[in-house]
């Protein structure tokens, strides 16, 4: 596993972001873990969360992209940050856009937010996490409308590695549907190699009985 891969695990337990407990998620799934991307709001947290993202990104879409789009709202401030690390660590300026949930009539109206979308250009999405794959289903619609653009991939914080609407993970459904790919910057397998039974700032964060939580969830929730 790459090394900055390991630091973004850790960093996730220090933000309190990545929790693991007993958690009822929208879905009426009852998960031993639990990942609030909304806990990120320090400088130095949207900082260094930027910088993950954008090497996570470069790893699996290199420089071939023009525009980030991040869905609002949580994707606003991930986008945002993520294009500053990206001129920050590769010296290429990318564009940021999101969408606005009702389009604005004065002033600077429209649906988007940021970066107009022009003809040719390459956009990768960007989210904290998906399970379903609602906000795709918005957002796509709202890409294409944009013009002649091609949509190069998604990249979320982190896989639950968890079935969607069918026996497959949101992330390989949004693949089949949509067509084009959607990665990850760490699944929740990273996250137990990392974590289990490993000591972390003087403690164990998953011990025996989340590790055996956490494999009875994928018993019954896991994707094929």
């Amino acid at each position: 596993m790459e090394q900055y891969k390991k630091e973004f695990i850790e960093f996730m337990v220090d933000c309190d972001v990545l929790r693991f407990g007993e958690f009822t998620l929208k879905s009426g799934r009852k998960s031993p873990f639990f990942m609030n991307a909304g806990l990120y709001v320090t400088g130095s947290q949207l900082e260094r969360l930027g910088e993950y993202y954008a090497k996570a990104i470069h790893d699996s879409y290199g420089d071939d992209f023009d525009v980030l789009f991040g869905p609002a709202y949580k994707g606003i401030p991930l986008s945002v940050a993520t294009t500053m690390a990206y001129s920050r660590l590769y010296g290429k300026e990318i564009r940021y856009c999101s969408n606005r949930k009702e389009a604005k009539d004065h002033g600077d109206a429209g649906i988007l937010l940021g970066s107009p979308i022009h003809d040719g250009d390459r956009i990768v999405i960007i989210e904290d996490v998906t399970t379903s794959g609602k906000s795709i289903e918005e957002t796509f619609p709202i890409i294409q409308a944009q013009g002649d653009v091609t949509i190069k991939g998604l990249m979320v914080s982190l896989n639950r590695m968890e079935r969607g609407k069918s026996e497959k993970s949101a992330l390989c459904e949004i693949k089949e549907k949509y067509g084009f790919d959607a990665n990850a910057i760490v699944s929740m397998a990273d996250v137990v190699e990392h974590l289990y039974n490993k000591p972390y700032k003087g403690q164990i964060v998953i011990n025996d009985d989340i590790k055996t939580a956490i494999d009875k969830y994928y018993e019954e929730y896991g994707a094929k």
